[in-house]
């Protein structure tokens, strides 16, 4: 393994096993249904979400093809289980460190930076989301929520052309890093 794909892989095994920690955590089955902080989403929804891009981005990207498991509508907390089970096999295949996803808008990226990048930095960002839809504690990593805003924020105009988020939600400028991020994203840290 080179010294980046440890560093994906380790960054990938902290934030998935946060976010498994809050699937594992909800409480009832009703719980999935509670509204998310995304309009028009579940809890359920969240994990739908993650578990219904990536695999045929990275497919599509790579030939990877991650394991199938049941649907998030009959399991979700197996759903997620299974499919992050892949990507953290993945990153930690010393064989992943050589190949390339090749995406038309975004060129030839190595699959372990490609799956940091794209995958766990938005499992990052919707932790918040399912641990608030989900009653959970929202509190994520300090630093990492630093640096995630200071490389977005050259970048918002992008952001907001591509759709995936939604209008800055005005917070105090002494606002803590999580909250400055959650709202940068489009959520009301409120």
């Amino acid at each position: 393994m080179t010294d980046a794909t440890t560093a994906e892989a380790k960054q990938y095994r902290r934030t998935a096993a946060r976010f498994t920690e809050l699937v594992r955590g909800v409480p009832d089955a009703a719980t999935w249904d509670q509204p998310a902080p995304v309009a028009g989403w579940t809890a359920r929804d969240v994990v739908g979400h993650l578990v219904g891009w990536f695999p045929g981005f990275l497919a599509g990207g790579s030939g990877i093809e991650l394991p199938a498991g049941p649907s998030v509508a009959d399991d979700p907390v197996a759903a997620w289980q299974v499919m992050s089970d892949g990507v953290q096999a993945v990153l930690d295949d010393p064989d992943s460190a050589g190949r390339l996803l090749r995406n038309p808008h975004l060129g030839e990226v190595p699959v372990p930076r490609a799956v940091d990048q794209f995958f766990t930095t938005d499992v990052f960002l919707h932790t918040w989301d399912l641990a608030r839809a989900t009653g959970q504690d929202e509190t994520l990593d300090a630093q990492r929520c630093a640096d995630l805003l200071a490389g977005m924020e050259p970048m918002d105009e992008m952001l907001r052309a591509s759709g995936q988020y939604g209008p800055k939600v005005p917070v105090p400028d002494d606002a803590d890093p999580q909250t400055r991020l959650v709202a940068f994203i489009g959520r009301d840290p409120r």
